[in-house]
């Protein structure tokens, strides 16, 4: 009887393991498990308030960077926008460039973040001049502006230049 307890909590998904002391966390593979009723509803409202912007730009970045055709990009996340300026080489066509740019944040990040992305390498220095702004919404009108010069750009295969302002 105490053996098939002992198997029983072994497999209990709820229960919490510590890592042997030896083992990369970033080996270790990622798990939670809860029901609705565990949950409380205003947890699950600021699911998007808890990410880790800075990761996430890291992440993209360092992800478009792994394409033989950009030598530079800087990403910025908001609380409802990614914003990618990059500079590409010439062996990179601009749609396939814009392309590839859009789709490596869209793996990333909720589907409700809206993606921007330019070629216009220009744009890099105001994405970096909002980089320490805050999620309270006050650089509304900057963060507007750079999305209309940011549409000039092709974005992407399936969407090129969209003229529609963001409200």
């Amino acid at each position: 009887m105490q053996e098939s307890e002992e198997m029983e909590d072994k497999l209990d998904p709820n229960r919490q393991l510590e890592a042997p002391p030896d083992t990369d966390l970033n080996e270790q593979l990622g798990y939670v498990h809860y029901s609705k009723d565990e949950m409380d509803v205003n947890e699950l409202n600021n699911v998007t308030s808890k990410i880790d912007r800075n990761q996430y730009a890291d992440m993209i970045t360092k992800i478009i960077l792994q394409n033989d055709g950009f030598n530079e990009v800087a990403t910025l996340v908001t609380d409802e926008e990614v914003l990618i300026a990059y500079e590409k080489n010439g062996d990179l066509e601009e749609n396939a460039a814009a392309d590839i740019a859009k789709r490596s944040a869209d793996s990333l990040m909720p589907s409700f973040f809206e993606v921007y992305v330019s070629d216009n390498s220009s744009l890099m220095y105001d994405i970096q001049s909002l980089h320490n702004s805050t999620t309270d919404r006050e650089y509304d009108n900057l963060i507007n502006q750079l999305i209309k010069e940011m549409k000039k750009s092709t974005q992407g295969l399936n969407n090129t230049n969209e003229v529609e302002d963001k409200e």
